[in-house]
């Protein structure tokens, strides 16, 4: 038994960079579950620029509709696009898997709980690392992804990016740095571009746990419980044992 736990000792450091351990420096999404306009903002955008590819099939049209305050009928009209739909459905794409397979060379995974696997700063940097590069499939790559199999789908909100390399002195030391910059024909500046990344992120993280605040309101109250119970259970303890002494 003792050496069975040695052996997972030595084995953690190997297993937490399989499971997605990274020298990539990450940025801050900062997100705000608490901020519903910025989760129907981030539903919003999933639903044009994402699903067309990609499902939250473990999530409820009407889940999301309860829990951001959407009306169903602004969501049948606005947010499902597949009209034999219902409000009750799970939210699954129309791409048949065969064709998905056949255009991108694999399926495109399902997002539900992309954000409890990925976390939400790996996909706020994801978002906003990709490049052109015409020497790729679907002519993009992605400097926190490299060779990844997928197109910019929100290209035309940031504009077409390009990885420019720049050197800078770092305590004396000439040091490339690398960074993106975009044409600026985009919908959005990059302020804007940025924050409506945040959104998406502030979706994908509520679509991997939509109970999360709900669930911790309720523990402030257990502990609360718990602290009243602890108080009683004293001063009734002192009172059985004040007629032993």
């Amino acid at each position: 038994m003792k050496k069975i736990i040695v052996m997972l000792f030595a084995l953690l450091p190997t297993l937490v960079f399989a499971a997605g351990g990274s020298h990539v420096h990450l940025d801050q999404a900062n997100n705000d579950l608490t901020d519903k306009a910025s989760l129907q903002r981030g539903a919003k955008l999933f639903m044009n620029y994402c699903f067309a590819c990609h499902s939250t099939q473990y999530q409820r049209y009407g889940r999301i509709a309860d829990d951001l305050d959407i009306s169903p009928k602004l969501m049948k009209e606005n947010l499902i696009f597949d009209q034999n739909a219902k409000i009750g459905d799970l939210m699954e794409n129309a791409i048949p898997d065969e064709m998905a397979a056949k255009w991108f060379g694999t399926l495109p995974p399902d997002l539900t709980l992309v954000a409890r696997v990925r976390g939400a700063d790996w996909l706020y940097t994801y978002l906003r690392s990709f490049y052109s590069d015409p020497s790729r499939p679907f002519g993009v790559n992605n400097t926190l992804f490299p060779n990844v199999g997928m197109p910019h789908a929100l290209e035309e909100l940031q504009g077409v990016p390009t990885l420019t390399h720049d050197k800078v002195m770092v305590d004396g030391v000439e040091t490339e740095v690398t960074k993106i910059t975009t044409d600026g024909r985009g919908e959005l500046n990059q302020e804007e571009y940025d924050q409506s990344v945040r959104d998406i992120v502030n979706f994908l993280e509520y679509s991997g746990d939509p109970s999360q605040l709900e669930r911790n309101a309720m523990g402030w109250w257990v502990l609360g419980f718990l602290a009243i119970f602890f108080i009683l259970t004293v001063l009734l303890k002192k009172e059985y044992w004040r007629d032993v002494h």
